[in-house]
């Protein structure tokens, strides 16, 4: 079975609200978001996803995958909804409308290794709920804020019925996997980076410290 290349997007074009420490690396221009699509129009191993429910994601983003005739995968923080700078209620069914998958970000996009028993329900339970009831279809998938895992977290999402977690680990995956690596577009990225991501192989080196990384978080917590 071919591996694919997971990407993940954070938001496009101007910033119009506070960021989280480290989140504007992960900001890109317009034409830098462009590029990406283009090179991956007509790759069957390439997906493309978005975190943090950012308004980007519909004034920017969806016009673009639909010129395309691309599709994506949104995953949504269900308790940012409607706040400055985010996605409101309708964005997220205009999203699903045009054909796009919506999964959940958890509720506040916090770390899941540091949640305490409240906000695990809030989490797992409410944020899935609530999109289940905007979109209209059962949500289960989700994708790890800031790509931090343990063997608590995945616990809990075995227990909450996640039926895919995406994570920030890099490297290609296999399909069918329930844990997915992505690689994250940077602010610096340009040609020479989309090629390497999309059709590059890792070193050796890289390849075990990228395996290392991923067993080390699988058993930690």
């Amino acid at each position: 079975m071919q591996s694919v290349v997971n990407l993940t997007v954070h938001g496009i074009g101007p910033i119009s609200h506070e960021l989280d420490p480290g989140e504007g690396d992960f900001w890109v221009g317009v034409e830098q978001f462009e590029q990406v699509l283009d090179a991956v129009v007509g790759r069957q191993d390439v997906r493309i996803t978005f975190d943090d429910g950012n308004s980007s994601d519909v004034e920017i983003a969806l016009p673009r995958l639909l010129e395309r005739g691309l599709t994506a995968e949104f995953f949504v923080p269900a308790g940012l909804l409607g706040e400055q700078g985010r996605l409101d209620s309708d964005g997220v069914r205009e999203l699903v409308g045009a054909g796009m998958r919506v999964g959940s970000h958890g509720w506040a996009h916090r770390d899941w290794r540091k949640l305490t028993p409240e906000q695990v329900d809030q989490e797992f339970t409410d944020s899935h709920r609530l999109l289940s009831e905007l979109t209209g279809r059962q949500v289960s998938r989700v994708a790890i804020p800031f790509g931090s895992y343990d063997r608590r977290v995945l616990g809990m999402m075995r227990r909450a019925r996640v039926t895919c977690a995406y994570t920030s680990d890099g490297g290609r995956a296999q399909p069918g996997t329930w844990l997915q690596s992505r690689d994250s577009l940077r602010r610096d990225l340009d040609a020479a980076w989309i090629s390497d991501v999309l059709n590059g192989a890792p070193s050796l080196p890289l390849r075990a410290r990228r395996l290392a990384a991923r067993a080390f978080k699988r058993v930690r917590g």
